[in-house]
């Protein structure tokens, strides 16, 4: 005989709806902190994006298919570099929702102070978070 599924109680519901809020500003700050962390290695300045594209665009006519298509694809990476070349993010309303859960949502998730810094949040925010590093 099939086990008859019961409702959700309201205080489930509640919990899944805590725990997805929770999870949503973590992600969203975690995604800012890491698609604006510094990259390695030298950093390119709009001179060097601009020769790059003149490079691109003069030798784009003779190369092979396949070439080609990787080309038309590095420009369209360069142009939108680019183009956001210069702009600073502000993470400062994310940080805030972060700090606010993060205690919480490194809990229920088991996720340690090393851990948070491994992954790039600062010593301040996670203090800030009442993270501790025995945490």
């Amino acid at each position: 005989m099939p086990k008859k599924n019961s409702p959700m109680s309201n205080d489930h519901k509640k919990a899944l709806a805590e725990g997805r809020e929770l999870g949503k500003s973590v992600r969203q700050y975690l995604e800012a902190l890491d698609e604006n962390k510094p990259k390695r290695g030298r950093k390119r300045t709009s001179d060097s994006i601009k020769k790059r594209l003149d490079t691109i665009e003069a030798t784009l006519a003779e190369a092979s298919v396949t070439k080609r298509l990787e080309m038309l694809q590095e420009r369209r990476d360069l142009t939108v570099e680019l183009a956001t070349m210069g702009t600073k993010v502000d993470l400062s309303a994310l940080e805030a929702d972060f700090v606010k859960v993060a205690k919480s949502y490194g809990e229920r998730k088991g996720i340690t102070y090393a851990t948070w810094r491994e992954f790039g949040v600062s010593a301040e925010t996670l203090k800030q978070a009442g993270i501790a590093r025995s945490a």
